[in-house]
């Protein structure tokens, strides 16, 4: 008899261990999805331990310790407490939280799901750190309590509802878009109160810095003119043919979060965003490859002196699909917002291949020359005239804001 009991508990044990594991793994792969180290990893540090700084137009945010250490980190967190948190932006403490913490989009997760992220990072080693940093915003947005009112408007407390008028890729792709990878929050313009512009989803936006480009289907400025194909490589691997590579916070996004996703799931993804209405803002997509040669110039021969190495003239890339430029949003604007931050801060991203990374140019060129290879770069990529100034690589070489870490003066490839 007590042998038969035993055994049962046994069992019992087993089944619930086994439970418990399947919990961890949905977790991991849900937190994956939320792209949660993006933000609270410092580049080179523990994942998951925060420390992290954000520069916005209205102060300065850190990002806290999601670790599950009970001094720094959320190790005190009970589930309503995360639920809390996760889908009101009200911290343990009472505090409500910065919307720099994409609670507005994280409102919409399933408390299953929401629960599994809370078990995946309380299966991790607990990392003690030193307190966050207290936000520095200025006035009025240092005023806490306001985000009660703003909650209101812009962060209704509701989960995600499957529209049943579509098909179950279509939702899927949905929730992990609108709730777990919280796109918008990067893609979509906002409103005076700092809110998103539901009315001008996807459209793009400024950050940090950076164009989020139109992610909706309109076919100039956003990925109308984009293969299915092309798309899923993209947010699948940070390249795609003919559409160049990711850079700044889309390639932490792509390192961090949507490499991981299963090839279903980026397929939903897609299936969703081909059918977002069309917004027809922000810089035109290059269609295609340019052909047209430039003439030559102070900026081809800069280019060709530190670019066409990697790129090569035409922008196919020599070493790995990701140093190819022909076809690249980035250097068809004519601008050059991005392509001035790649060139002053560099890009890097972790692929399955291997880490791919560019340096910055900052050290062995002045705000002219740099200059004068954006024009060069966007002219030859797209057809199209640049425009980028020496005032703005001036201004760029201070900003620090998603400023990768800076790999060794080595050429763009797999290492």
């Amino acid at each position: 008899m007590m042998r038969a009991l035993l055994a049962v508990s046994a069992l019992v044990l087993a089944a619930a261990s086994a439970k418990a594991d399947d919990l961890v793994a949905k977790g991991e792969y849900l937190t994956r999805a939320a792209d949660c180290a993006a933000c609270h990893t410092v580049p080179g540090g523990p994942e998951y331990a925060g420390g992290r700084a954000f520069v916005l137009p209205m102060g300065t945010v850190w990002s806290p310790n999601i670790t599950p250490d009970a001094k720094s980190g959320i190790g005190g967190y009970s589930d309503d407490d995360w639920l809390r948190a996760l889908q009101k932006g009200v911290a343990r403490d009472g505090r409500h939280l910065y919307p720099a913490m994409p609670y507005a989009s994280y409102t919409k997760l399933t408390r299953e799901d929401a629960l599994a992220i809370k078990a995946y990072l309380f299966s991790l080693k607990p990392v003690e750190t030193p307190p966050t940093p207290a936000a520095a915003m200025k006035f009025p947005y240092d005023q806490r309590w306001g985000l009660a009112f703003w909650n209101v408007v812009n962060a209704p407390n509701k989960r995600f509802e499957p529209d049943t008028s579509k098909s179950a890729a279509w939702n899927r792709g949905a929730y992990l878009i609108e709730a777990l990878g919280h796109c918008g929050e990067c893609h979509t313009p906002r409103n005076f109160m700092q809110g998103l512009k539901d009315a001008k989803a996807f459209a793009g936006a400024n950050q940090q810095g950076w164009i989020a480009y139109n992610l909706s289907s309109d076919k100039t400025a956003g990925l109308g003119g984009w293969s299915d194909e092309q798309l899923a490589s993209y947010l699948s691997t940070g390249q795609a043919p003919g559409r160049g590579p990711a850079s700044g916070p889309m390639a932490e996004a792509i390192q961090y979060s949507l490499r991981y996703l299963t090839p279903d799931d980026i397929k939903a993804m897609v299936a969703y965003l081909r059918d977002r209405p069309a917004q027809p803002d922000g810089p035109p997509a290059v269609q295609g490859i340019a052909t047209v040669a430039q003439p030559d110039s102070i900026g081809a021969h800069l280019y060709n002196q530190a670019c066409a190495g990697c790129h090569l003239p035409d922008g196919k890339g020599r070493q790995s699909p990701w140093a190819a430029l022909g076809g690249s949003h980035s250097t068809g604007d004519v601008n050059g917002t991005n392509l001035v931050q790649i060139l002053a801060h560099g890009s890097q991203m972790e692929t399955a291949q291997g880490q791919v990374f560019m340096h910055s140019f900052t050290g062995g060129y002045t705000d002219a020359e740099l200059a004068s290879i954006a024009n060069y770069t966007i002219g030859q990529m797209s057809g199209r005239q640049g425009q980028v100034t020496a005032q703005q690589i001036g201004a760029a070489r201070g900003k620090d804001a998603h400023k990768p870490t800076d790999p060794p003066p080595q050429v763009v490839g797999l290492r």
